[in-house]
């Protein structure tokens, strides 16, 4: 038996068993596992010619494309931590992560480059690698950066190289491994304040979560799973860590509209999707091809709730695909799944535990929370990222060991992750998402979940999209205000009166805003904290 403890060790199995199968696809373009592997090992070859060594940080800020797994994949090759960059970010933005992640080499275009250059001044970046222009070299009107070494991500000497020591990947013995508690990545996500905060995964975070999750999805070498979300977030990173991982074909989709993730799952013939509820919405709306509509055997969520609404139309597009409802945060990659056999029966859950996790509702005191009681969901096992990058205050605040758990016999305790949200379970110990606690409406006494206020206003069919929120009030602590979106005009006074057939008088919204449009952070999920900023701010006038 073969034990996989390094992240491009199952790419390198694949490319030994199965060669010649489809394993990455991008713009009309595919390279099977052999390729991709041979990729890979020269981008390895390429960063560790450049001093890249154990625990050395490697930014990528590329879209999604060859040279972007083979950099990240490489970067596991070479023994480094790769950083990957979400390609919307902006100038200011990239410099933090850099900055903060302490990359010493990035990865990027010319005309990237050129967007964030006059941000890159004191990042600590050392080399620059530029994918390949088309004329094969650099291009003539590259910033001008005296601190920086600017190189091609391949030269014409070594274009058709090997690296060092290479055999034929069929042949090739597997690569020595290092620990796989070692350092593999860091995904910076966003939080409700201050800078974007780097989430330190190591190769048995991303190796047990590739497994768990190929698990519980039953993926296996006949699927061809689209790639749409940002690989620096947790969901889209996890589309080809679960793909290598069962020798899956990876189609590789930057989203602009709709339109483009239907025309790109008919091409290929896509039997899996994963995506955020804002993206659903948005793909429920449009036109899909028959083949593409029954070629899909499952389509998951994450990310945030999905409005039961919501679920019932992509049910009703996709009759022959299951659906996944999942739960997770970037801190333990993914927590819970609701089976596809339950969604009916249990409508509104979050799920149960994911293969390889243990997920408990406590209260503050770390005791157990009985049958419908709210508690703290809390995290343990293998899937528990490191902590936060140079950051232990936010780091023991938020992994620390659970009462009862922290055996005498342990060297150090076992921290989990206590993910700040609310949860109940059920007697047949079945997870409901309630709200995080810092989102928690306080008014006339009562603590209102957003979320149950957002779902009666969804479920009237009446709006496409809610954010619920409490502004301050004198009289009351806090009053909800509801901001909407919808294609047609809203007429509020109907929403209202239809979500008084659901929710108690205390839950019903003071106020409606129709917005023309949310603000979305770069993984496509709600902005919370910006609309919340924003309507406050509108609330005020």
């Amino acid at each position: 038996m073969i034990f996989v403890t390094t992240i491009h060790q199952h790419l390198e199995l694949q490319a030994r068993h199965r060669p010649h199968a489809p394993a990455l696809s991008a713009r009309d373009a595919t390279l099977t596992y052999a390729e991709l592997w041979q990729a890979v090992r020269q981008a390895g070859a390429r960063l560790a010619g450049l001093g890249v060594a154990r625990h050395d940080r490697v930014a990528v800020f590329l879209e999604k494309r060859f040279e972007t797994v083979a950099a990240l994949w490489g970067t596991s090759v070479a023994g480094g931590v790769f950083v990957p960059v979400n390609p919307l970010l902006k100038g200011k933005q990239v410099a933090h992560v850099l900055r903060d992640s302490g990359a010493r080499v990035l990865v990027t275009s010319p005309g990237r480059l050129n967007a964030v250059r006059d941000h890159l001044g004191d990042t600590g970046l050392t080399t620059v690698l530029l994918v390949d222009p088309a004329d094969g070299g650099l291009p003539h009107d590259l910033p001008e950066l005296p601190a920086l070494t600017v190189l091609r991500w391949t030269t014409a000497s070594d274009d058709d190289a090997e690296p060092a020591g290479a055999a034929d990947p069929a042949a090739a013995p597997l690569s020595p491994s290092g620990p796989d508690t070692d350092i593999a990545a860091i995904l910076y996500t966003s939080g409700s304040t201050g800078a974007p905060k780097g989430v330190v995964l190591s190769h048995r975070n991303l190796v047990v979560g590739a497994t768990s999750v190929s698990a519980y999805l039953h993926n296996s070498a006949e699927d061809v799973l689209l790639a749409v979300l940002p690989l620096s977030f947790d969901a889209g990173l996890s589309q080809l860590t679960t793909a290598f991982a069962v020798g899956a074909h990876v189609v590789l989709h930057d989203y602009l509209l709709p339109r483009g993730v239907t025309a790109v799952c008919e091409q290929y013939g896509v039997t899996g999707i994963t995506g955020v509820p804002p993206l659903w919405t948005q793909l429920a709306g449009v036109e899909w091809p028959s083949g593409a509509r029954f070629a899909l055997r499952y389509f998951a969520n994450t990310g945030g709730r999905m409005p039961v609404a919501l679920l019932g139309e992509l049910r009703e597009l996709f009759p022959a695909a299951a659906p996944y409802l999942m739960y997770g945060l970037t801190e333990a990659f993914r927590s819970t799944y609701l089976d596809p056999a339950q969604v009916d029966a249990r409508p509104g859950s979050i799920g149960r535990a994911i293969p390889n996790a243990e997920v408990l509702v406590l209260r503050p005191d770390g005791t157990p929370c009985g049958p419908d009681e709210p508690g703290e969901l809390v995290h343990r096992g293998s899937l528990v990222a490191l902590g936060y990058w140079n950051d232990p205050e936010r780091t023991a605040a938020r992994f620390r060991p659970v009462p009862g758990y922290d055996e005498p016999w342990r060297a150090v305790p076992e921290p989990a992750v206590w993910s700040g949200d609310t949860v109940v379970r059920d007697a047949e110990g079945y997870l409901y998402f309630v709200g995080r606690e810092d989102e928690m409406i306080k008014t006339s006494g009562y603590r209102v979940s957003p979320t149950e206020v957002e779902e009666a206003a969804l479920s009237t069919g009446l709006v496409r999209e809610a954010v619920a929120i409490g502004v301050p009030d004198d009289r009351l602590g806090q009053r909800i205000a509801l901001a909407v979106l919808s294609p047609e005009p809203v007429d509020t006074d109907r929403l209202l009166k239809e979500m008084r057939q659901s929710l108690p008088t205390f839950m019903l919204p003071a106020e409606v805003h129709v917005a023309e449009a949310f603000p979305r952070n770069p993984n496509g999920k709600l902005d919370r904290p910006a609309i919340r900023a924003g309507l406050v701010a509108e609330v005020a006038e």
